[in-house]
């Protein structure tokens, strides 16, 4: 009766590590499909490290956790070099297709307009949006108009019939360091002159 009840074990036992074998060979066929670039590698979660040249991307899928090396962060993300791990880190605002830091977008999403860094749907007040290139630019007031200058003709005020006047405006010191989008700053217009001069010049 035990030599029964050894033979019966045996043969549970051999076909317990037969299916274990089995499924170990297609959990290392999966990994070498899925870990690509990868210095470690997890029949759970993917990468998790990657050569030093990759950058190491971790998303999840609802409470998993999954990692893959990437030469090029995508959209959303931005690279972090760092000593042991290089990796993939999110933008903060859900509205940034690229950005520099978690906090500073470069390139907004559609329907969204880049200012300082951030993402806006409508340009803040003071600002224009620039359809071009989806950004919102400074528009600066500049300050009241000059007085018309004195009616000129290659710069002589009299002996014409028909000379030009200009005025100017300034802006501010802050706009036209910040590259705004100004209006014009100098008007001219036609202007009549003295035919004579004084003196009969």
């Amino acid at each position: 009766m035990q030599w029964i009840i050894f033979m019966l074990l045996l043969f549970i036992s051999s076909m317990e590590m037969l299916t274990q074998n089995r499924w170990k060979k297609q959990a290392s066929a999966g990994l070498l499909e899925n870990c690509t670039g990868c210095v470690l590698c997890s029949e759970d979660n993917g990468c998790i490290t990657c050569h030093h040249r990759l950058f190491l991307l971790i998303w999840r899928d609802g409470i998993r956790q999954y990692g893959m090396c990437v030469h090029t962060c995508p959209p959303g993300y931005f690279g972090v070099r760092g000593l042991e791990v290089n990796r993939c880190t999110k933008c903060r605002s859900p509205s940034c297709e690229s950005c520099f830091s978690r906090d500073f977008c470069m390139k907004c999403k559609d329907k969204f307009y880049l200012y300082k860094g951030q993402c806006f749907r409508q340009c803040p007040p003071g600002t224009a949006a620039q359809p071009g290139t989806r950004e919102c630019q400074e528009t600066c007031e500049p300050g009241p108009w000059s007085e018309w200058s004195a009616c000129t003709h290659e710069s002589r005020t009299c002996g014409c019939k028909w000379g030009v006047e200009t005025r100017v405006r300034e802006v501010p010191e802050a706009a036209r360091e910040e590259g705004s989008a100004c209006p014009a700053l100098l008007e001219t217009r036609r202007c009549r002159m003295k035919k004579h001069c004084p003196g009969g010049e």
